[in-house]
């Protein structure tokens, strides 16, 4: 059977480990003070002076937290989280098989 991917593209060579590796949060250092924020925010809030600072760059370079962002907006479709639970399901069947 034929694959159905016609529009298939070409991955730049690192992305998949970067996203494996993708920590669970940024340090942020202001007022002297380093706090951790999620990294998709965009803004945090500095614990010592309640300033609000811009933590996420908006530059015309595509980085890798827009591709979790496209990611998120995919999962947004009705019926897509319960598919991302099947595969986390298997994969998670094929870590504890190698095991």
């Amino acid at each position: 059977m034929k694959p159905n991917n016609p529009e298939a593209i070409a991955i730049p060579c690192g992305l998949i480990g970067k996203i494996k590796a993708f920590p669970l949060k940024r340090e942020v250092e202001h007022c002297g003070q380093v706090f951790a924020v999620s990294p998709f925010e965009f803004y945090a809030q500095c614990p010592r002076c309640g300033a609000r600072i811009k933590v996420r760059a908006c530059s015309g370079v595509t980085e890798i937290e827009e591709v979790f962002d496209a990611v998120f907006q995919w999962m947004s479709h009705p019926g897509a989280s319960e598919l991302v639970r099947r595969r986390q399901r298997v994969m998670q069947e094929d870590k504890d098989e190698e095991e």
